[in-house]
């Protein structure tokens, strides 16, 4: 059972709102600006726990497009005074946001096009 209508509606509004609030947080870091195109898309080498298999590969995918692990690396820099691992845990959350927006959710253990945002080789509801 996947998020239909209504509610994936409101997911992906979620995910641009994200990514927008990301830009935001990212351009009060005071970093230089490139760095937040050059690693958007860096949180997708969590992807290749599907050279394995589907089962290792949703949970590599899962570690990398939740918000634990880009929030623990925000509160690692915040706790220890690196401006950059802020930076790059905001980018994080941009790329998490970006994707939900696209409707790439979190993926089950059983086809990469399984989601929490639907199944990816069907149309869109």
């Amino acid at each position: 059972m996947y998020v239909t209508r209504g509610p994936k509606v409101w997911l992906r509004l979620d995910g641009l709102v994200l990514l927008v609030a990301s830009i935001f947080l990212f351009a009060n870091q005071h970093q230089k600006w490139w760095i937040y195109p050059a690693l958007l898309l860096a949180p997708d080498i969590f992807m290749l726990g599907y050279l394995k298999n589907t089962k290792i590969g949703a949970l590599l995918y899962n570690i990398g497009h939740s918000y634990v692990t880009p929030s623990f690396v925000i509160f690692s820099g915040w706790y220890l005074h690196h401006s950059i691992a802020i930076a790059v845990g905001i980018i994080w959350l941009g790329h998490i946001g970006m994707d939900r927006f696209f409707g790439y959710g979190l993926k089950y253990g059983s086809d990469f096009k399984h989601t929490h945002l639907g199944d990816l080789s069907k149309s869109k509801e």
